[in-house]
């Protein structure tokens, strides 16, 4: 069946060939539509400016974000408010109302970066480069895109007049690097009502491609839940020269190999085994024998297939079984003193129904060393609640006719691996998606993913997302 929206092209195209007159220009100027094409060289431009701002965390300094996008809201018009539990780390929210016949829905990202190790990057990780159709940089991935998205949505919004059946809320968050107790904790707990919404786009999904052909637009209606897990080695300190069989260097790095070899349980839930259903008849043959197995095959053949993709697609892997990962290893302070303790964090991403107490208790069962102590570490702000977002609303659906549209591919839903601050917004009961730009499967192996000492963007498809966004919004909010 042809898709709605090629009806609507066909028609926009007899009435351009009936009235000769009406140029991309005259179209963008009545509200029609964006002229794209000429928006580029702006959307790079708000693009680079915001991504040579370093706002890692800590400390964030997401300030210098929120002062650069109202900066660009003023000059345009359009009215926002900025919320700050601390002056340098702020909060933007901009609002453009619609006649109320329905709620709004909110654009969310996130102005914060992870930080970064200057040396690593072959690029400087703040300059914004443009190298090879490519443009790198801190947060190119995560989470500049989503930024850039609500930006121009609100600008074209205003520019063209659009006449909306509900209001379209920008915000502009801080603290979604593990200290959201600034960001969105903060927002929903003091300021809710000017973020409230019926629906929410935001990061944690992206449009799947591999080996150069897109398989899919994996949009997040849940995801999993991150847990800092501390290993704590105990053992008499002394002169490196004796050598002592309590080491609690040597006890922390078998704890740590026994951790990371540590195969916990596969477990399938009502997204991913809906994930991996659709999955099936989008891969190439290989690829949909191995889904089969996984959905119906025995216990021994399904952990044969996701330990092929422990390796070749680690992302399937992790979404199949809480995965442990060793992070940070601290020990000693001289080349010539034995420690008598060493500490290894482990960022653990559980299954949503994965109950803590009892995953540390296994945990120490498979370390099996009582010089070791397992220590659940808090957030800096709240643990993010477990939430599932529908699939049979609205904004699914105009997600699905968008995806088509520009993407000519599929809407898969999918439980994240990574966590986002969607999961603050379901618990309010905002149905929250989350969406993205075209990533390689590839380029995860090779450091050029979110979080990588060369995260980049591939130029045409941050353009290329930012019409994805609108399409969602003016689906879900255009006066019919």
């Amino acid at each position: 069946m042809r898709p709605p929206y090629l009806t609507r092209v066909a028609l926009a195209l007899v009435l351009a060939i009936v009235s000769p007159s009406t140029t991309p220009l005259a179209q963008t100027r009545t509200g029609r539509e964006p002229n794209w094409t000429d928006l580029e060289a702006e959307m790079l431009r708000h693009f680079q400016s915001m991504l040579r701002l370093d706002t890692t965390n800590p400390p964030g300094n997401e300030t210098r974000v929120v002062d650069y996008l109202a900066g660009v809201l003023k000059s345009e018009g359009i009215p926002y408010e900025t919320f700050a539990l601390e002056p340098s780390r702020a909060n933007l929210v901009a609002r453009i109302k619609g006649n109320g016949r329905k709620r709004p829905i909110l654009i969310m990202g996130h102005t914060d970066t992870v930080t970064v190790e200057p040396a690593k990057w072959t690029f400087a990780p703040f300059s914004a480069t443009r190298d090879g159709g490519y443009i790198y940089g801190r947060g190119s991935l995560d989470d500049r895109p989503h930024v850039l998205a609500g930006l121009m949505t609100m600008l074209e919004l205003k520019r063209l007049n659009v006449a909306l059946d509900r209001d379209v809320i920008f915000l502009a968050e801080a603290g979604e690097e593990g200290t959201t107790r600034v960001g969105i904790d903060f927002m929903v707990e003091q300021h809710f009502d000017a973020i409230d919404a019926e629906y929410c786009l935001a990061e944690n999904g992206f449009i799947q491609r591999r080996e150069g052909r897109i398989e899919s637009a994996q949009v997040a209606t849940t995801e999993k839940v991150p847990r800092t897990i501390q290993l704590i080695a105990h053992g008499p300190s002394g002169h490196a020269s004796v050598p002592l069989t309590g080491n609690a260097v040597a006890h922390l790095s078998r704890a740590i190999a026994a951790a990371t070899a540590w195969q916990t349980p596969i477990r399938l839930n009502q997204t991913t085994r809906e994930y991996f259903s659709q999955m099936a008849n989008e891969s190439s043959p290989e690829e949909a024998t191995r889904i089969k197995t996984l959905l119906n095959g025995t216990p021994a053949q399904i952990e044969e297939v996701v330990q092929y993709w422990a390796e070749h697609t680690p992302m399937y892997n992790s979404m199949l079984r809480t995965s442990i990962s060793p992070t940070i290893v601290n020990a000693g302070s001289r080349v010539n003193i034995i420690p008598s303790d060493a500490t290894a964090t482990l960022d653990v991403r559980m299954l949503p129904d994965e109950d803590p107490e009892q995953f540390v208790h296994e945990l120490r069962r498979v370390i099996n060393d009582p010089a070791i102590d397992i220590k659940i570490v808090e957030f800096d702000g709240k643990q993010r609640p477990v939430g599932v977002s529908r699939i049979d609303t609205e904004a699914f659906s105009a997600i699905q006719t968008a995806a088509a549209r520009n993407y000519d591919s599929i809407v898969v839903p999918t439980m994240a691996n990574g966590a986002s601050d969607n999961a603050q917004l379901r618990a309010k009961n905002v149905q929250c998606y989350g969406i993205g730009t075209v990533r390689d499967l590839e380029d995860g192996l090779k450091g050029f993913a979110a979080h990588g000492d060369q995260e980049r963007i591939i130029e045409k498809e941050l353009y290329r997302f930012v019409k994805f966004n609108w399409d969602i919004v003016m689906s879900l909010a255009r006066t019919r």
